[in-house]
């Protein structure tokens, strides 16, 4: 499934807790790019997010396939932590790496992952080497202490850095081009006024 601008969907997943300002900037500039955003959630039923948005999925979990998709975005969520109501976005995670298909996680989907063992034989990051270590995973000795990290096809960030996730994000995708994705990493992480100029050049042209 392609859009008009020959862009295939990226997909968000959505449930009860999911942490909204997380994944904001990747999903409104990949929309910017040409990428369609889809978001899937258990159910069709509506969810809330932390910050009290209510949103109705596009598509359940179960109607997700890895060859309709550019990318599944994972955002954190207080559920992550609670029990296993979201091991089956964990076990998606899984279908679209085996697939050769994106996957980007930030904040407590990290852990999500390292529960499914996706971080094990993988570089990574989160928000603490000591939260994932509490999952008891295997991949601690892959940690990185950094904002954001790829290793392959999967994206990895912690919670203060949506803005790094971003920029990973958007180079997996080839959204951008560098000079722009370093402009725009600069303007919204540094509020760098020369890296406005850069942008403003760069979609003039």
């Amino acid at each position: 499934m392609t859009s008009s601008t020959g862009r295939t969907p990226v997909h968000l997943a959505v449930y009860d807790t999911f942490a909204d300002w997380e994944t904001g900037h990747a999903t409104a500039h990949l929309a910017r790019a040409g990428f369609p955003v889809r978001t899937v959630g258990p159910g069709r039923e509506p969810v809330t997010s932390i910050g009290g948005l209510r949103v109705q999925p596009d598509l359940a979990l179960s109607a997700l396939r890895p060859e309709d998709s550019s990318l599944l975005i994972l955002p954190g969520a207080d559920l992550w932590d609670r029990g296993d109501d979201l091991a089956p976005f964990a076990r998606a995670a899984r279908r679209f790496l085996d697939a050769g298909v994106p996957v980007a996680a930030i904040c407590g989907a990290t852990a999500g992952l390292a529960r499914e063992g996706l971080l094990d034989d993988r570089r990574h990051t989160s928000g603490a080497a000591a939260y994932l270590a509490a999952t008891g995973y295997r991949g601690a000795a892959r940690y990185v202490e950094t904002d954001a990290v790829t290793d392959g096809l999967l994206v990895t960030a912690g919670p203060t850095e949506p803005v790094a996730f971003a920029r990973e994000v958007f180079r997996l995708l080839g959204a951008y081009g560098e000079e722009v994705v370093d402009a725009w990493y600069r303007l919204f992480h540094d509020s760098d006024p020369e890296a406005f100029a850069v942008l403003r050049k760069a979609f003039a042209a």
